[in-house]
């Protein structure tokens, strides 16, 4: 027995014999690890998917959900994919994103019914009022007015005796969002296409008050600009002392900070 032990202590001692140990057992280590990673890599997991496609505000419930088996190699590959249906379920699907059928959920897509602000609306400045100008797809030339983009107010309408009134009533105003009759955006990501109802842009409340009052009076008419008009933006401005004028004489304008009514200036341009 005595004998056993030393010669496999020497054994052990022998330099060669440790170094062919020490590469035996990373290889073992290795391969042990390498097996890991493929059975983790290869094993499915059940993911939950849109079944049908869901546009912006919609409230998600376990009928949209259904789920899937996916690699575990697709998830490392794919980031932010939500794996868990109960953090899904009572969320709204962001303003402004789609979540296609058949697609998975992901986080960025997803937010709290509290807080999914119509942000566009939310991030209008103090002082300024929005204002939802009824169009078509005529008036916007075949959908040519996408938000972002600044476009003038031509002013139409008739005087006393019954003669055209037409002309370039506000200038440089920028686009918000251009939305559908189901106030839904009609650039949004989606799988069907929107006509456009209305054009939403702010201007200051003093002159909403203005434009609410035109629209009484006649009709304003949304007119595009080219790209320089765009990236080359002036201020928002009446174009027109005259039209100005003309619509303050159809009708009496309460001003909300003094009570009083405004009245047309008599010099006109």
């Amino acid at each position: 027995m005595g004998n056993i032990v030393t010669k496999l202590k020497r054994f052990l001692s022998n330099k060669n014999t440790v170094t062919i140990l020490c590469v035996l057992a990373g290889i073992l280590v290795l391969y042990v690890g390498y097996n890991w990673r493929v059975n983790k890599a290869t094993e499915p997991i059940q993911v939950p998917y849109a079944k049908n496609t869901l546009t912006s505000g919609h409230l998600i419930t376990a009928e949209d959900i259904g789920t899937m088996e996916v690699s575990g190699t697709v998830l490392e590959k794919t980031k932010g994919v939500m794996q868990n249906r109960g953090l899904i379920i009572g969320k709204e699907v962001k303003y402004g994103n789609t979540i296609q059928a058949n697609s998975f959920f992901f986080n960025e897509d997803l937010a709290d019914p509290a807080n999914n602000d119509y942000s566009v609306l939310s991030d209008i400045e103090d002082g300024y009022a929005p204002i939802n100008l009824n169009v078509n797809l005529h008036t916007t030339f075949g959908n040519a007015i996408y938000p972002g983009n600044y476009i003038d107010l031509w002013f139409k309408g008739y005087d006393s005796e019954r003669n055209l009134i037409y002309g370039k009533f506000i200038q440089s105003i920028r686009v918000l969002d251009v939305t559908d009759s189901n106030s839904k955006s009609v650039f949004e990501t989606g799988a069907e296409s929107r006509e456009p109802a209305h054009l939403l842009f702010a201007v200051e409340d003093s002159m909403m008050e203005l434009i609410h009052a035109a629209q009484k009076v006649g009709e304003l008419v949304p007119v595009p600009r080219n790209k320089s008009y765009t990236l080359n933006p002036s201020s928002t401005e009446i174009s027109s002392r005259y039209l100005q004028n003309f619509i303050l004489s159809q009708v009496a304008i309460v001003d909300s900070s003094t009570g009083s009514i405004t009245e047309g200036d008599e010099e006109n341009e």
